[in-house]
């Protein structure tokens, strides 16, 4: 089958092959691939950023969204059938949705939410489950509370603004003047133009930060919690926490602890906490994020779609910072809509 693999770490790393057909196991689901779309972390997986922690052999097949039709199942699956429409991010290393089939754990999957088209869905399940985990599992995020979402039209972004409002925040993002009327059109309460003004210099007090952006912006946004708020990264730096979660050893945690020392230490002075975020596959949760998207609560922002033998192109119009809002998907079958 047609894939798209990673021969070698690194951004001239991956090209279009040829590749065998997925090994099913007693516990996976095969998946014809409808679409899929792009997230930064295939970049970063592409780039080798986390091969000491999520050590993939080359070559491998890159992707970490799907949507598309169940073919078959292993003989321990009793929860899917032949012909269900279904969505999944799959676990770490064992993700490869940039190919026309994959194997993915009973686990992992979803049934695909009935309101959305294959192409939507794709656009789901990796930024819904960030969002989930971020404000639900991590934060605790209660009604009245106060919440900054960086990067407000991005697809993890414009997800959390989503689901911050539907859970009763107070939530605040930073975006451009092009895209403000979306993110107010998603339930943002205060917008901030990053190109007329600073966030730190007019809001504050805020329960949660969620910051996809990094360096200065994330510690200036510590500056902007109220005593005991938490800033969550989703792009580093990286703390002991992540590497416990991915099973890594102990002196792995070291390091991760001192490339976020300096960030940490600032936002104790500030009496406030931050923590790295890197998002787990869960098809119990998709299933309930499944229902928010049916019941109209949530809604993917989708920027364009490319056909599936442009995955390096959509890969590319990413890097280079031409998404103007919301995901890039990639279609099996783009005249479908």
């Amino acid at each position: 089958m047609k894939a798209f693999v990673v021969e070698k770490y690194g951004k001239d790393g991956a090209r279009a092959a040829d590749v065998p057909e997925p090994t099913l196991g007693d516990r996976d689901v095969l998946v014809r691939v409808s679409a899929t779309s792009i997230n930064p972390l295939d970049k970063m997986v592409r780039n080798g950023e986390f091969k000491q922690l999520l050590k993939y052999k080359a070559p491998f097949v890159l992707g970490h969204d799907v949507a598309g039709v169940v073919t078959r199942v292993g003989s321990a699956v009793h929860s899917f059938k032949a012909g269900d429409e279904v969505y999944a991010r799959p676990r770490d290393l064992r993700i490869g949705t940039f190919a026309e089939s994959i194997a993915i754990d009973v686990d992992d999957v979803a049934p695909k939410p009935a309101s959305l088209t294959f192409e939507e869905a794709a656009a789901v399940p990796l930024v819904a489950l960030a969002a989930w985990q971020i404000l639900v599992d991590r934060a605790h995020l209660k009604p009245g509370q106060k919440v900054l979402v960086h990067a407000g039209a991005g697809g993890l972004g414009s997800t959390v603004i989503q689901l911050a409002q539907h859970l009763g925040a107070t939530v605040a993002t930073t975006t451009n003047t092009d895209t403000e009327k979306l993110v107010r059109s998603l339930g943002a309460d205060i917008v901030v133009d990053y190109t007329k003004e600073d966030f730190s210099k007019v809001l504050s007090g805020y329960d949660l930060v969620l910051d996809s952006v990094g360096g200065a912006n994330l510690e200036k946004s510590l500056t902007v919690l109220k005593p005991g708020g938490l800033a969550i990264g989703v792009v580093g730096p990286p703390d002991a926490a992540f590497a416990k979660q991915l099973g890594a050893p102990a002196f792995l945690g070291l390091v991760m602890n001192a490339l976020s020392r300096k960030v940490r230490k600032r936002a104790k002075t500030l009496g406030v906490r931050y923590e790295f975020f890197f998002m787990q596959a869960n098809g119990s949760q998709l299933r309930k994020l499944g229902a928010l998207y049916d019941s109209g609560q949530l809604r993917p922002v989708i920027d364009t779609t490319f056909p599936f033998d442009q995955t390096l192109e959509a890969m590319a119009y990413v890097e280079q910072g031409r998404t103007k809002a919301g995901k890039v998907v990639v279609s099996m079958t783009p005249d479908r809509n």
